[in-house]
């Protein structure tokens, strides 16, 4: 079933259910309202007759009463309380003479009397002569003539439920296809997702929550859509990087098998598959690195480390390269910096970013480091040609190497490693001397055993406190 008529079936369940109930208690309270208003209308009568009974010209009373009771057409029984003797009745004899025998019992204190066939009336009562003369006179009304009323009230009542249901489900049709049309034309976008033809997904006009979910759902698409180039990119860079190593492993190899090389040429050729292997190992192994450390394996191994000694050690291993290249490779360190990061990790990105800076250094390679409250920023400069600007922005994806480069996996590496340090990572071109500097930023992380050991201790103080306290109760 549909949204639509799911969500108009649901609303007009809910008017109906709520219509219903409101007419059943209108039905219900109307008669009594009905009641209460012919009783201050009977009351209004008997005012009316009281006056004519308080006339002082005798003949004048008796006129004006007679005169009354025939124009006004309604129910009356004058009775003797206590002699149980009707005086007068335009009633039946039979009803009458019920009322007068129950008055001081049921009835004295009821609204609606019954008649002696079952009939009903609203009756008021009142002492029509002093009190100690007994007489009572009772004004009555025939409660089928209110129930007439309800009856016609409750027959209008429908024709306004159905009319107003009627304009409700019509309303709601629309408010929900309003409401349901975003949904649907989202549903086609999301399709298009489906068979990746993001070029095509489109913005939905709506708003609310809805508005939210059309953009992550175009932010999803967009996403999607540079992963898959990404991805795309990636396999073509891997399959290029994998295919020139192999291709002169291959080579030299067939060459030697076939006898093409020999001697001199044959021990060059074994040097060069040796050396060829060792490149293609390297990628394969930085590409397994890259692989686990985007995913959720345990390849990384924080411990409290003060990164600035990781500093140094990265140095330390670099001057031999930097002696070979006759690169000056200098270090201006802050305090001591502790945090809770892999030590090897963050020493490996370190390598790969101060080799990187060594390789296009022309004199000289700077490390710097600066402590500013919780955060380290760490700075490696080069004086180098600095970095192409068509080039900065994707600096850091895979396979992407500059003229020098070795296997471009280096700075990826880097940069997963950063991430998952809780840092940040970036490069930038030296604005007012030549070469770039690449720049890393740690903040101070505690230790997640630390904290479970923290709030172990927290758990079990509380429950000391409990069982101390369950024991004073016992």
């Amino acid at each position: 079933m549909r949204l639509l008529y799911q969500l108009n079936a649901a609303f007009t369940a809910i008017i109906i259910i709520i219509m219903s109930l409101t007419a059943f208690f209108i039905y219900s309270l109307l008669m009594d309202l009905l009641v209460q208003d012919e009783l201050r209308q009977l009351e209004g009568r008997a005012e009316v007759l009281r006056n004519i009974a308080n006339e002082q010209n005798p003949s004048e009373r008796v006129a004006q009463l007679s005169q009354f009771i025939q124009d006004s057409n309604f129910p009356i029984v004058l009775f003797d309380r206590y002699g149980e003797e009707v005086l007068f009745s335009t009633l039946p004899a039979e009803t009458a003479q019920k009322w007068v025998e129950n008055y001081d019992g049921d009835l004295i204190e009821e609204e609606v009397w019954e008649g002696h066939q079952g009939e009903s009336y609203v009756v008021y009562d009142l002492g029509f002569a002093p009190s100690r003369s007994g007489m009572i006179l009772v004004i009555a009304t025939p409660l089928d003539d209110l129930q007439v009323v309800q009856t016609i009230f409750a027959g209008r009542m429908i024709g306004v439920f159905f009319i107003g249901l009627m304009l409700a489900i019509i309303m709601g049709y629309f408010l929900t296809k309003k409401l349901v049309t975003p949904l649907t034309r989202l549903k086609q976008e999301v399709k298009k997702i489906e068979k990746r033809q993001f070029s095509q997904v489109q913005p939905v006009k709506s708003s609310g929550e809805i508005k939210e979910v059309e953009q992550s759902v175009r932010q999803m698409a967009h996403e999607l859509e540079r992963y898959i180039t990404s991805q795309k990119q990636f396999f073509q860079n891997a399959s290029h990087e994998l295919k020139t190593p192999l291709m002169s492993i291959q080579g030299y190899a067939e060459g030697i098998r076939d006898g093409v090389f020999e001697k001199d040429a044959a021990d060059k050729g074994l040097t060069v598959i040796v050396s060829e292997t060792e490149r293609l190992k390297k990628i394969v192994n930085e590409m397994i690195l890259l692989a686990k450390l985007d995913s959720d394996e345990d390849v990384y191994h924080p411990q409290a480390t003060n990164v600035i000694d990781v500093i140094t050690q990265a140095k330390d291993r670099l001057v031999p390269l930097a002696k070979e290249r006759d690169i000056e490779l200098r270090l201006e360190s802050d305090e001591a910096f502790h945090t809770f990061v892999d030590r090897e990790r963050i020493l490996q990105a370190l390598i790969n970013m101060i080799g990187n800076g060594i390789r296009h250094a022309n004199h000289e390679v700077i490390l710097r480091s600066y402590v500013e409250g919780d955060v380290l920023r760490i700075l490696v400069t080069d004086d180098g040609d600095g970095i192409p600007e068509e080039l900065l922005p994707q600096l850091f994806e895979r396979f992407i190497k500059g003229k020098q480069g070795e296997t471009g996996l280096g700075l990826a590496i880097s940069r997963a490693i950063v991430q998952r340090s809780g840092g940040t990572i970036h490069a930038y071109n030296n604005k007012e001397q030549n070469g770039a500097t690449f720049e890393m930023k740690l903040t101070k992380r505690m230790s997640s055993l630390r904290s479970d050991i923290i709030e172990e201790g927290n758990d079990s103080r509380k429950k000391e406190r409990d069982d101390n306290g369950s024991e004073t109760l016992h």
